[in-house]
This record gives structure tokens, sequence and C-alpha cells, in this order.
């Protein structure tokens, strides 16, 4: 279903969720969007890796849906602490998942790695985020 990096790999993981949160980006430049607006966010978390976990995961589904839709679902992205120094734009928000993915990631023994990040904001505007280098 989506457009992911070449890789290596043994196993890829993709996991859907959607959120709903509002933002506004705070210029005047961003026309409409300097409004407080809405959106349903969906989100596409590809992940891979060589080593399953001890239960067979290469990280539990339900565990990255709770990562993401505990920090941001029902809020004002623009209150949380990751947006006090950047706008919550589509490309902040995708890269701000990554960071939160990796970081969790980063914890665990068998090591996989995040992809990228596909955020959906409306049902035509879309971003992908890729890191420049994985961990191996």
């Amino acid at each position: 279903m989506y457009q992911t990096p070449s890789h290596d790999y043994q196993y890829e993981l993709n996991k859907d969720l959607n959120f709903s949160a509002a933002h506004y980006v705070p210029d005047e430049r961003a026309g409409k969007c300097s409004r407080v607006h809405g959106h349903t966010y969906f989100v596409n978390i590809t992940l891979a890796g060589d080593q399953l976990d001890d239960l067979g995961f290469l990280v539990n589904f339900s565990t990255l849906k709770s990562l993401i839709s505990d920090a941001f679902d029902h809020t004002l992205l623009n209150e949380h602490e990751r947006f006090e120094t950047i706008p919550p734009t589509s490309e902040t928000l995708a890269e701000t998942i990554y960071n939160m993915v990796e970081t969790f990631i980063a914890q665990l023994d068998n090591r996989p790695v995040c992809l990228q990040i596909y955020l959906r904001e409306t049902p035509t505007s879309y971003v992908v985020y890729r890191p420049k280098e994985h961990r191996k």
C-alpha cells in the first residue's frame, strides 16, 4: 500500500492509526492555516528489522498506537512541548512522530528501525518523512 525505501530486513511492520487534533501556524503567511482548525490525522508507521522479541513481535502494534494517540489525540498541537519552538505543520508533526518512535524503539533489545512516517492531514494532503540514514 505504501511506497517504502528499499531494505534488506527480514520483517517490515506497518501500523496505521488516526487521531484528532487541532493546530494553527502562527504566521499570517500561512493564510487560513493561521487560524485554529482541526484534522483527523491518519498515520502509517513503517518499521523493519531482522529479530523478533521474545513474544514474536518486531514491535507490538498496540504500543505504537498508544505512543502516538496518548500524546496527540484531542489536543491542541501548539500547546504540546514538542512544538514550543517550531510550528506544528504536517512536516514537523511527521518528523516529531518519527523521533518519538525512534526514542521508543532504541530501548528495544531486538533493535528495529523506523523507515518512514506517512502522515495524511486531509484526504488530498499528506507528508512522508524518511530519515537520511538508518542505524544498522
